[in-house]
């Protein structure tokens, strides 16, 4: 029979292997450039222009049913954003994504968080210092997994994104992680795009 101690030493250990890998690298810049100014990540999927047009005001909220949100998400969006399920680290579209423009839900389509935000956490997932704009992220309490944490949800439809901790860069100290599934990029017009129109 296992004694009380060694199932609590291994229960220890292993949160201490949980807690390091969700603690940020420090001294990793966020920039996204290979030197020369060019974005070196890889393309992604883009926010659909459907989703944009469609995407709710600060305060509105999106109600849908189930077979709505089965319908409409891909099985892994469902699962993180309805069910508040996480990726695997270093899985996720945007984990490494340095693209200049807005992240927004992949559920509604609320703006969420400005790419001069984002910041290499060393985390394996997409982590941002505040979201785009007050009301656009709540916050719940997560006692799950034998910890607490602050879950963070999309304000407009509770779609899941991820948590937030408090060791994450100046100027707010927070670490917004949040999992690729529940987020859709949106390029910034340049000068070069709006010349086009």
């Amino acid at each position: 029979m296992v004694s009380a101690s060694r199932i609590l030493a291994v229960l220890a250990a292993s949160l201490l292997v949980l807690v390091a890998a969700c603690r940020p690298a420090t001294g990793q810049s966020g920039t996204g450039q290979n030197g020369d100014g060019h974005d070196d990540a890889p393309a992604v999927s883009v926010a659909s222009a459907e989703l944009i047009e469609n995407a709710p005001a600060v305060g509105e909220s999106v109600e849908r049913t189930d077979a709505e949100w089965r319908e409409q998400l891909t099985d892994e969006q469902y699962r993180v954003l309805r069910e508040h399920g996480t990726e695997r680290a270093f899985t996720g579209e945007y984990h490494d994504h340095h693209g200049d423009g807005v992240y927004r839900c992949a559920g509604c389509g609320a703006p969420l968080f400005d790419s001069d935000t984002k910041f290499d956490s060393g985390t394996g997932w997409p982590s941002y210092y505040e979201p785009i704009a007050d009301g656009r992220v709540g916050e719940s309490r997560d006692a799950s997994l034998g910890m607490v944490r602050t879950e963070v949800h999309c304000a407009a439809c509770g779609g899941h994104l991820g948590h937030v901790f408090p060791d994450g860069p100046p100027p707010t100290g927070q670490r917004y992680c949040i999992n690729s599934a529940s987020l859709a990029f949106e390029p910034r017009a340049t000068p070069d795009d709006e010349d086009d129109s």
